[in-house]
């Protein structure tokens, strides 16, 4: 089959079209289709392909990638509309699939976390222990030990958990609340953290100094529609910070042309393989162990099916098909998301009122602009009652500070990643309330520095229902629902499903929520058992 697409993904940001004619597609006989070229998509159809297997991806819209991707939201601009950092990104995806050889390329932002408050106070918790602990000491002396043990808790659950090497949790099939409980063995603390405690009562436990307390809290609660207040959110900032990427425990850091060239690598990885890739092509129906109907009437068979989209999407798709406990079981995960996502072109960075400067070490970090116990209430609040708070918690990232390709000379783009916010209000609809949405979260942000909104030249935003417009996602929900304890590892949606052929590899599986490519791996890996077994 002549594809006539580029040799590279990137070539075309993603844009790759249609291989062939839709009638030549379906002629051609496929041993699997993978419906939707989200990154885990991606990472099925390579690792499918690599045994041998006759591939079809199939990706409605126009672009592949799904939330990690790369687009041109204003002029000589790209930004990543979603996805912002790499952190859980597997090891062994990127060895087995070469993307180091492909041009993966990432920037450590080994400068850390640093948050301002509006009484002039600040504080850069840097990934270096030696600097991290001297900023510590001296902005909250009686906290430094504690605050080692916070560290220290995190890493033990890291090296119980996920070790280096193929005893990782995350690879194969998800571990049971036994198999985790052997492996953490006396570790009560640990044990509290990943089942029990609310991110507060994790700060809490280590930490006396508030604002050093508050500084924590949104780790918790990224990408979930829970208060940190709420039991289990401590586990989402152990899962947020459980990588391994380049053999730098717990890192994250801005992966260079931005996130999207994680899953144009994949792409190429899958293509090299033997995969088609086609984009533009909507599914409207999976058959089990048959295939897939097409929104425009035509029919591709395959035996194998497995779905990249949310499980909302895939029961849609599968209708009458999808068995009633499965159905019962996908619709009992909460899948609402309460994010806002700016994308944001400045005329130069924010200047952070306690520590000014446009050009200063926490800018080639991370920032929060935090909020108080009581607006962390209220915001949640708020939002649950389908009203704007009057304060969001926002997580800023500038990937042109270490990537200068992405913006022209003299711009900078801003990644800002707020909650919470309704995905539906009590009165009106987004299409009212996305402008004021914005104003709130610059202002938001602006509270703490001396140059915002003025410096914003122009601003992306993203509630939930324009999220799951835009990449499909049910409800917005970018981790394809809920990552507390009580969704995850063995009760999270296994990537086999009850109907024949038919399986799963997004986000809504194990391991979970984020860019880490292995519920892609670990999919296909259950595809390629089955078949053999047959």
């Amino acid at each position: 089959m002549n594809t006539g697409q580029p040799a590279r993904a990137a070539d075309r940001l993603g844009l790759m079209g249609l291989p062939a004619s839709v009638r030549e597609l379906a002629a051609n006989s496929w041993d699997a289709i993978v419906v939707g070229a989200g990154h885990n998509g991606l990472a099925c159809a390579a690792y499918l392909a690599r045994a041998g297997k006759r591939v079809l991806v199939l990706e409605a819209r126009e672009r592949i990638g799904g939330a990690c991707t790369v687009e041109e939201p204003f002029p000589g601009v790209k930004m990543s509309p979603c996805a912002y950092l790499a952190g859980l990104l597997h090891p062994l995806v990127i060895d087995e699939l070469g993307l180091d050889a492909r041009g993966f390329d990432w920037t450590p932002a080994v400068n850390g976390l640093f948050v301002p408050f509006l009484d002039g106070r600040s504080i850069q918790l840097w990934d270096d222990d030696a600097l991290c602990d001297a900023e510590v000491e001296r902005f909250a002396p009686r906290d430094l030990e504690g605050f080692r043990a916070m560290g220290a808790v995190i890493r033990r659950l890291r090296d119980a958990l996920r070790p280096h090497g193929n005893n990782d949790i995350w690879i194969g099939e998800a571990p049971t609340r036994e198999e985790i409980e052997e492996r953490l063995g006396e570790d009560d603390e640990a044990r509290k953290v990943l089942f029990d405690w609310s991110m507060a009562e994790f700060v809490e436990h280590y930490l006396t100094d508030e604002q050093l307390q508050v500084a924590y809290l949104g780790q918790g609660v990224i990408g979930t529609n829970a208060s940190p207040f709420d039991k289990g959110t401590a586990s989402v900032r152990f899962h947020h910070s459980s990588g391994r990427l380049g053999g730098m425990p717990g890192m994250w850091g801005y992966v260079k042309g931005g996130m999207g060239m994680v899953s144009f690598y994949l792409c190429d990885a899958a293509r090299e393989a033997g995969a088609v890739v086609a984009s533009g092509v909507g599914v409207a129906a999976i058959l089990p162990s048959e295939g897939v109907l097409l929104e425009g009437g035509e029919r591709i068979n395959a035996p194998v099916v497995v779905s990249n989209a949310d499980p909302r999407v895939t029961l849609r798709l599968l209708g009458d098909a999808a068995y009633d406990d499965w159905r019962e079981r996908v619709m009992a995960v909460p899948i609402e998301g309460c994010t806002v996502k700016l994308n944001v072109l400045l005329n130069e960075l924010p200047n952070f009122k306690a520590r000014p400067g446009v050009n200063e070490a926490h800018h080639y970090g991370q920032i929060n602009a935090p909020l108080e116990k009581s607006e962390w209430r209220e915001s949640f609040t708020a939002a649950k009652a389908g009203r704007l708070p009057e304060k969001l918690w926002c997580e800023l990232y500038f990937q042109s500070v270490h990537d200068t390709s992405v913006a022209p000379a003299g711009r900078h783009t801003m990644s800002v990643f707020a909650q919470y916010v309704p995905y539906s209000f009590a009165s009106g609809s987004w299409d009212d309330h996305r402008e004021a949405a914005k104003r709130l979260a610059l202002a938001s942000i602006g509270r703490f520095c001396s140059n915002l909104p003025g410096a914003v030249e122009d601003a992306q935003v993203l509630g939930p229902p324009d999220i799951e417009a835009k990449v499909g996602l049910t409800g917005g929900h970018i981790f394809q629902g809920e990552i507390l304890p009580q969704y995850m590892w063995s009760n999270r949606l296994s990537a086999r499903t009850p109907m024949e052929g038919v399986y799963l590899c997004g986000a809504c599986t194990h391991p979970g929520g984020s860019v880490i490519a292995m519920n892609g791996r670990n999919a296909a890996m259950a595809v390629l058992a089955d078949l053999e077994d047959k």
